[in-house]
């Protein structure tokens, strides 16, 4: 049986959500606050962790950063706050998926089940990666380049890892948002990915003008002039044709 840890103040909330997670075939933990969500909170324990963002002690904000410098298991924000700049903040901060309320019972469970099964198929998934002169260290969540490390964000390490699994094939922005964060454009939209895009070129490429890195440690990069189909996601991407990308 999986495990979930449930981080959230509204009693009324609470009762609906533990019916619909247990009837789901889940266990299931509940903390109200930020102090009782720390003294549950154990790693290896649980498969995934749901975190209200205003408790009345604290932040789930500040849970997941806690979490994060120990463990890799799946986060899911559930909160009243839709601004873009929380959903940004929650994701850039280690966040997997950002649901707010209102919402639907089935369509909650069906982002806990589509969370589950994507941290158990990178579980079974090899330990490190490398092309190109990057190595992503999986079980570390740690990436280098040349054999120096580089710090990057959650987003920017889970966008890399993407990409270097999928070598050789060409994904759309709505597949790439999809893999990555199981959200739809009204959350993290192809304005945002095209800011990470940008972000992780600058740590990977020795020269974020004139990408070359990218072709290797992603192949089947292509020209945008070489083929004409991929312009639109090109220009959309890089501002212009006259570099190369994938996107």
């Amino acid at each position: 049986m999986k495990y979930i840890l449930l981080v959230e103040d509204d009693l009324s909330l609470i009762s609906g959500l533990s019916f619909a997670v247990k009837k789901a075939g889940y266990g299931l933990d509940i903390a109200h606050t930020k102090s009782e969500a720390d003294e549950i909170w154990e790693d290896g324990k649980y498969d995934l962790v749901i975190l209200d963002v205003s408790l009345p002690d604290g932040s789930g904000f500040d849970i997941c950063k806690s979490i994060r410098e120990i463990s890799k298991v799946p986060i899911m924000f559930l909160t009243a706050r839709d601004e873009e700049t929380d959903v940004i903040m929650g994701l850039d901060i280690g966040g997997d998926d950002y649901i707010t309320k209102p919402f639907k019972l089935a369509v909650f469970i069906s982002r806990i089940n589509a969370l589950i099964r994507r941290s158990d198929n990178f579980n079974q998934a090899d330990v490190e990666l490398s092309s190109g002169g990057i190595t992503i260290q999986l079980l570390k969540r740690e990436v280098y380049k040349n054999n120096e490390k580089i710090d990057l964000t959650a987003n920017e390490y889970k966008l890399l890892c993407l990409l270097m699994e999928n070598s050789g094939q060409v994904l759309s922005p709505e597949q790439i948002l999809g893999k990555l964060w199981d959200c739809n454009e009204d959350y993290v939209d192809s304005n945002t990915l095209t800011v990470y895009i940008r972000r992780l070129r600058t740590k990977i490429e020795d020269n974020p003008g004139k990408p070359c890195r990218c072709h290797r440690v992603v192949s089947g990069i292509l020209h945008a002039n070489e083929c004409p189909a991929l312009q639109w996601i090109f220009k959309k991407y890089s501002g212009s044709t006259r570099r190369s990308s994938r996107y």
